[in-house]
């Protein structure tokens, strides 16, 4: 007869099973979580529909121009590793779904969070802030910092630029060689943004006097301290006006797609 098992031993947590990713799979997967989240009525997706969110022109570097069967190859490759799920039974188009909540192991915030580094790479705080807020809600930057905390904890997300001003972060789903080229040009890029413009003139004076002497940081208007957080704010408008582009190019594609199935259905009935 068998002993039983011993109540204080705690079951081994399964190994993640997230890994590296190819950069066509990261865009599919990227676009089959923001159609979920964003337009739920064209979800699950075709191909055909997967190719288009892909090659979006907003919401996306680096730019691609992938073909269908870019995506197909890429999607087999994803159904392999469990991350993406084929839809049978769904009329004669075959569509695809993703299984990224349990992939990941992330809940709804940090899948969004996910998401728009997936389809952008690096950002800012404020950047990605205004971009996943138009997917999950995402308040200001003090509600984002926790979820960053969390992803950074399950070693999804890292850091390309220290915590503070400018803080930079993207995901751990890069293939080696490209985390060694991004690390790398971070590093050399020294006071230059997320999108790689230089800092203004005025922000690099106004961070070199309160370098030199904190005092007459303090006594420029509103302090070196409320001019950082202004910045952080201008960051985090920026975003969410590439959110608001955003929006606004998924509704226009969608009042398209249903202007040229109206057409369709006029044809089949002659009218």
């Amino acid at each position: 007869m068998s002993s039983p098992p011993d109540a204080t031993t705690t079951p081994a947590k399964p190994a993640p099973r997230w890994q590296p990713l190819a950069a066509i799979d990261r865009r599919v997967l990227g676009v089959l979580v923001e159609k979920a989240k964003t337009t739920p009525d064209v979800y699950p997706m075709t191909i055909n529909g997967i190719c288009a969110g892909a090659n979006q022109k907003s919401n996306r570097h680096p730019p691609m121009q992938l073909e269908a069967d870019d995506v197909e190859e890429s999607l087999d490759r994803l159904r392999g590793l469990g991350a993406v799920g084929l839809i049978e039974g769904s009329g004669r188009v075959t569509k695809y779904r993703h299984y990224m909540y349990d992939w990941l192991g992330c809940d709804k915030v940090e899948l969004a969070v996910m998401t728009e580094l997936l389809l952008r790479g690096a950002q800012t705080e404020g950047e990605l802030r205004g971009r996943a807020a138009r997917m999950e809600p995402i308040e200001d930057l003090t509600a984002l910092r926790p979820v960053l905390t969390s992803l950074k904890a399950k070693r999804l997300v890292l850091a390309l630029k220290p915590d503070g001003r400018g803080h930079v972060v993207t995901h751990a789903l890069y293939q080696p060689n490209e985390m060694d080229k991004l690390r790398s040009e971070f590093a050399a890029a020294g006071g230059r943004s997320a999108d790689n413009s230089p800092q203004s003139a005025s922000e690099s004076r106004k961070d070199d006097i309160a370098a030199v002497s904190p005092g007459v940081g303090a006594a420029l208007p509103g302090g070196a301290a409320d001019w950082r957080h202004l910045h952080g704010e201008v960051a985090e408008l920026r975003g969410q006006i590439v959110a608001l582009q955003q929006a606004v190019d998924e509704l226009t594609g969608e009042f398209h797609r249903r202007a040229a199935e109206l057409d369709r259905l006029k044809d089949a009935l002659g009218a």
